[in-house]
């Protein structure tokens, strides 16, 4: 049997991984990471650096809540397909690549496309299955269908 609160967990994480990663990119600031689209050869660099933080920061927040899961999960799955791309794809499947310990700790090399695919997919298992129990999406079907059941009601 499935657990209904199963999806609940893998969009809170879903959404709070995106959300981390548009804040991270704000924090910095859209300006430096429009400098590193702009060295990838990305049209309109500071336009699509706004763009994709705009879109990791309410795609993210929109998944968390669970409220138009379907919609956000587009132009979500589109920003991690443009970073596995143009980015992590040359450097294998691997997010994890020890290179070597130090008395600072350990070094990594560039993260591979893993991440991005656990992103994707993860979001196509919420499209597919549902946001689960607590979502926005969820909570206004039934309002909806309270509302025209009343409706109908008092037509009667």
């Amino acid at each position: 049997m499935a657990c209904r609160w199963a999806p609940v967990p893998l969009r809170m994480i879903v959404g709070f991984g995106f959300m981390a990663h548009g804040y991270a990119k704000l924090s910095r600031g859209a300006e430096a990471f429009a400098g590193v689209l702009q060295a990838l050869g990305t049209p309109a660099p500071h336009l699509m650096s706004w763009v994709t933080i705009v879109t990791e920061l309410a795609g993210g927040a929109a998944v968390f809540v669970g409220a138009f899961v379907t919609w956000a999960s587009i132009p979500l799955t589109v920003v991690m397909l443009v970073a596995m791309f143009t980015v992590h794809l040359r450097y294998g499947f691997s997010s994890i690549k020890l290179q070597a310990i130090t008395s600072a700790g350990a070094k990594f090399g560039p993260p591979g496309y893993e991440c991005a695919l656990l992103y994707i997919v993860c979001m196509a298992t919420l499209v597919m299955g549902g946001a689960g129990p607590l979502a926005m999406d969820g909570l206004w079907r039934k309002r909806l269908r309270g509302e025209s059941t009343q409706r109908g009601t008092h037509n009667d």
